[in-house]
């Protein structure tokens, strides 16, 4: 791995408990779960992720780089925080991270192709992400997704004196080696829900944390999918581990939406959600519970980043033909040519019945609409809760659930 390129921590870090949350998709749903649970602790918790940083309540902006972070950490220990949230992405730690800020509780959502123009390789890009579980302390705890073949990598460099809890969503009636396992899930426009298994160790741990109170059998969240409710369990067992009781963490799970620009229901006839999905495993996701929830057909508004990761423009296709109808567009196309992109997105569409390419995003999201029915589900993927596009280098005003508002309004008028 590339040698540290951060400061070692300032005296003051341990005295922040911090939860780090790293994987391919999930991240920031997982941060903003545990941030909300911490807060029932903690009123002055600090929460960073992608969708924006935080101190309790107090909406912040990202810090630019490792230097604004620390500040923010300061200021936040200076108001009387204890504990902090933090979304830790594969080129911070390959720059060395963990080394530079301690980390008690290590949250891994799950791992899947992306930044391969960053990393190289699958190798380097997982071997990132496990920097964070390389440099977890005596007494850390490490909290793995049972399904995920990553997961078996990650806890064979885990420090001796580390804990490790695992969690999943069972199928059906198959078993799942879990200490935490969703079973039974329900899944509508108003959320999911599922009902709780815990094995022995976990439910000693967590009567020990909280005597006398009866332990939680399910869980709910305001955010309709399977992924989100595996990113909440995740969420459950780090926000449990830094200290909040079990049950009330479930219910500040029950009360607290996903964030901005994951599945988010923009519109309701046509349905009309705005997703971040900008991976092939992420695209899959949400155009299967998209599919679940939809009473006839699925239209899809899909591209892919440019100068990022090429490899995934073929796959992206291929998962986009989940849906019945899809419009291959731009997204943030920055220094390329937009054509070029939506030519390789569609390579992975060949076969498709309804397939159309439309470069200028805003037609594209009025294609989309204008071809829906009132039962049909649109799904506009790919930047989420983004307030900008990037294109031939100029970033320029572009917030998708505007748009999409805008556009259903004046179709319907």
């Amino acid at each position: 791995m590339t040698p540290s390129r951060y400061p070692a921590p300032p005296a003051w870090a341990h005295s922040l408990a911090t939860v780090a949350v790293t994987g391919t998709n999930g991240k920031s749903s997982a941060v903003h779960w545990v941030a909300a649970a911490l807060r029932s602790l903690d009123p002055h918790v600090v929460r960073v992720s992608t969708l924006g940083a935080a101190i309790g309540a107090e909406a912040l902006p990202v810090p630019a780089d490792h230097d604004a972070l620390l500040a923010l950490l300061a200021r936040a220990r200076a108001a009387g925080a204890r504990h902090a949230a933090l979304e830790v992405t594969s080129a911070a730690l390959a720059l060395g991270f963990a080394k530079a800020w301690p980390c008690r509780v290590a949250l891994f959502t799950n791992l899947s192709e992306d930044h391969l123009d960053l990393h190289r390789s699958a190798e380097h890009y997982l071997a990132s992400k496990a920097q964070l579980f390389v440099h977890l302390p005596l007494g850390g705890v490490a909290v793995l997704p049972a399904g995920d073949p990553a997961s078996a990598l990650l806890a064979e460099v885990l420090p001796r004196g580390v804990r490790v809890w695992r969690y999943g969503v069972a199928e059906g009636a198959a078993g799942l080696a879990a200490d935490l396992v969703a079973r039974d899930v329900a899944v509508s426009w108003e959320g999911s829900r599922a009902r709780l298994e815990l094995g022995p160790a976990l439910a000693a741990a967590w009567q020990q944390r909280a005597p006398g109170e009866p332990l939680p059998d399910a869980l709910a969240v305001p955010a309709p999918g399977q992924h989100f409710l595996e990113n909440a369990l995740g969420a459950l067992l780090a926000a449990t581990e830094a200290g909040v009781a079990p049950a009330a963490a479930v219910r500040v799970l029950a009360g607290t939406p996903a964030p901005a620009g994951r599945f988010e229901r923009v519109w309701r006839e046509p349905a009309v959600v705005v997703d971040y999905a900008h991976t092939p495993d992420a695209l899959g996701r949400t155009l299967a519970t998209a599919r679940l929830l939809c009473r006839a057909r699925v239209l899809a508004v899909v591209g892919a980043g440019g100068d990022r990761d090429r490899d995934k423009r073929a796959p992206m296709g291929r998962e986009a033909a989940r849906a019945d109808v899809v419009i291959v567009t731009s997204d943030n196309p920055r220094g390329e040519e937009p054509g070029a992109i939506a030519a390789a997105v569609r390579a992975g569409l060949e076969g498709h019945p309804h397939v159309e390419t439309e470069l200028d995003r805003r037609a594209a999201i009025t294609r989309a609409l204008a071809l829906a029915r009132p039962e049909d589900v649109v799904v506009v993927c790919g930047k989420g809760h983004e307030q900008s596009e990037t294109r031939a280098g100029v970033e320029r005003p572009f917030d998708d659930a505007a748009v999409v508002r805008a556009v259903a309004a004046a179709l319907r008028s």
